[in-house]
């Protein structure tokens, strides 16, 4: 049997007890084995392969044992008694956690004819070496321990695949969503105080600042490149502006621009307002910036032919029109076909090439609120992985306590847990690629159509709808607590429902710009973005004027084309008037240069009787049924101007 030998080199060593409530503390002891001594009923000392110690003995020896090895330096309440390790009849060998060995050299037995000796190397027999379980492989088990305890707690709860969230399939999880107070939507103050006619309405979208930036640049444009330019006024850009719209009433975006000045088959308000050839100038000279000016800004600013003036343009937007509580974030594509660095290509689309442009919109008015233009990945800058997250957080940067509503390319959960602490909430379709989804909501082999199946967290809801086989469609909402399905043919969930109310402001505003455009073929991309300016705002000014006299032609059922007539009436009346007094002024003073010619003296002239007033008639001369516009003043027979004569004042 070994013995305890004080004098040996001390060995520590701890032991504790696991699986029980109340953890037994760890306690040092030192002792040493005599390979001297015969090995007593005790048995050689083992080690395991976990580096655990184990009397090679009966348990009950085995346990006695230790109480005597341990009795010195332990106090009587530490262990009492038997009870305190494994004594039942499941635990037959001893606890494998009891003892461990820390920082110890290595003790090798060799149980060969009974005899252990120190420092032998066995192939059977017991080894004292430490063995130190791996951290990783230790965290893993503790995972899948933990994992197990919360699937018996729990069996309902569903872990995301990236294991960050926790999805409930009820909502007893979810807090309630109290929206914040919000003003009334419409019209702002300062818009109301300003609004009392339709161009009041449309000149509120292009102030002073705008319209004479855009005049500077014209006309230092059409110095520099048109021979014989004559200077642009603010009048004849107005006028201009006024002709763009009128073209998009009368839906000729796609005419030829002679067919508008034809004499016979155009427009007269064409012709009376400017001359063919006038509008063709400013077209070719219509400029926003300087265009020596560029290069250096071009580096830093793909928008610089006509940023100055979108920027100026575009924060007016919000200033004039106060949201409801739900808004829209989608894209845009402005027509465009010509050169540009960033171009943008969409199959999909109706408009395959053109700009790409980020729209928020009003849900209930599509009134257009703020406006981006994506000219792709910025100079100098790394490729971005999240587009969709970083251009909703721009748009709705200055807006609180709304409700926006984004497609899959937009929606992700991070955006969600953004615009929470912007107090917004979110409701979009997903992507089936997304981590934080859970797996049970991506099988959908054994469900039926038309169902429906929801998760849950705090602040979050998310359903999976099955509107046929093979086919599902996610939706996440930041506002929705509860599964609500009303009742219907499809089944429909609440969430999708309000989903579909909202998701179509933008392509409306697509709708109605274009059934009006004002839009032409342009070899120049600010021109593009330019016409769609025109049209943006017209459409909301519309939205303003509609809002601020809500009575005015109720009865009509194209309301928005008297609207537009007016405006464009308004913009081109100014110059018309001008022309016409030009053109009288203009007759006046041909008649009044002209010298009165004495007659010459000589023999009697023949003077004419005074000429009679006569109807027209037909012409004595012609055997063609030809009417009659003048008549001889010798004889009065009445003549065409085929066969009439020009005489001088003497003759």
């Amino acid at each position: 049997m070994p013995y305890i030998n004080q004098e040996a080199a001390p060995e520590t060593v701890y032991i504790k007890e696991e699986e029980q409530d109340d953890e037994i503390p760890k306690f040092p002891v030192t002792f040493s084995v005599n390979s001297e001594e015969d090995e007593g009923p005790c048995g050689a000392a083992k080690q395991s392969s976990d580096g655990l110690f184990q009397y090679l003995t009966t348990k009950e020896e085995g346990q006695s044992q230790l109480d005597e090895l341990l009795a010195p330096f332990l106090d009587s309440d530490d262990i009492t008694s038997d009870s305190d390790f494994n004594t039942d009849e499941e635990d037959d060998n001893f606890d494998n956690n009891a003892l461990k060995s820390f920082n110890e050299p290595s003790l090798k037995s060799d149980t060969k004819d009974g005899a252990g000796q120190p420092g032998e190397d066995s192939d059977e027999g017991g080894n004292w070496e430490e063995d130190v379980d791996d951290d990783e492989s230790q965290n893993e088990e503790q995972e899948e321990e933990e994992e197990h305890a919360q699937g018996d707690d729990d069996e309902r709860l569903w872990r995301s695949i990236n294991k960050k969230i926790i999805w409930s399939p009820t909502h007893e999880m979810s807090r309630d969503f109290v929206p914040p107070t919000l003003p009334s939507p419409g019209p702002t103050k300062y818009a109301i105080s300003r609004i009392s006619s339709p161009i009041t309405a449309f000149d509120l979208f292009f102030p002073d600042n705008i319209m004479d930036h855009i005049l500077k640049m014209t006309n230092l444009q059409g110095c520099r490149a048109i021979t014989g330019w004559t200077k642009l006024t603010a009048q004849e850009l107005r006028a201009y502006l006024g002709l763009l719209i009128l073209a998009g009433m009368y839906r000729s975006r796609n005419e030829s621009t002679l067919s508008l000045w034809d004499k016979d088959l155009g427009r007269p308000i064409f012709v009376q307002t400017m001359s063919h050839g006038r509008f063709g100038q400013i077209n070719r000279a219509l400029r926003f910036d300087d265009k020596l000016l560029r290069p250096r800004r071009h580096h830093s600013d793909k928008l610089s032919p006509i940023s100055d003036i979108w920027i100026k343009w575009n924060d007016i937007l919000p200033k004039l029109y106060s949201p409801g509580r739900d808004i829209c974030v989608d894209e845009q594509m402005v027509s465009f076909r010509g050169r540009c660095s960033f171009k943008q290509y969409m199959p999909s689309k109706s408009v395959k090439y053109g700009i790409k442009v980020w729209a928020l919109c009003d849900v209930e008015t599509s009134y257009a609120l703020k406006l981006e233009v994506y000219t792709g990945k910025p100079p100098g800058d790394t490729r971005t992985s999240n587009v969709g997250m970083g251009v909703v957080l721009r748009l709705c940067d200055s807006f609180e306590g709304h409700t926006v509503t984004t497609d899959n390319f937009f929606t992700s959960f991070p955006l969600a847990e953004e615009l929470k602490k912007k107090k917004i909430a979110l409701v979009g379709t997903l992507r089936k690629n997304k981590g934080e989804l859970p797996p049970a909501l991506l099988r959908i082999t054994c469900r039926q159509p038309l169902s429906s199946l929801f998760a849950f967290t705090k602040n979050m809801a998310l359903v999976s709808y099955v509107p046929k086989r093979a086919e599902n469609f996610l939706v996440l909402s930041t506002r929705h607590r509860t599964p609500d399905v009303p009742e219907g043919a499809l089944k429909k969930p609440q969430i999708i429902l309000d989903y579909n109310r909202c998701k179509g402001a933008v392509d409306h505003l697509d709708q109605v710009c274009g059934a009006y455009s004002c839009r032409r073929r342009a070899l120049r991309w600010p021109m593009c973005l330019f016409h769609y300016m025109v049209d943006i705002s017209a459409y909301n000014a519309f939205v303003l004027f509609s809002n601020v006299k809500p009575d005015w032609s109720r009865a009509k059922l194209f309301r928005r084309r008297l609207f537009l007539l007016e405006v464009a009436k308004a913009l081109v009346t100014p110059e018309i008037t001008r022309r016409q007094r030009w053109r009288s002024e203009q007759r006046v003073e041909s008649l009044a240069d002209q010298p009165a010619v004495a007659p010459l003296p000589g023999p009697a002239t023949h003077v004419a009787p005074p000429k009679p007033h006569l109807k027209r008639k037909q012409c004595g001369l012609c055997t063609e049924k030809l009417q009659a516009s003048h008549s001889c003043v010798k004889c009065g027979v009445a003549i065409c101007n085929k066969h009439t004569k020009r005489a001088c004042w003497n003759c």
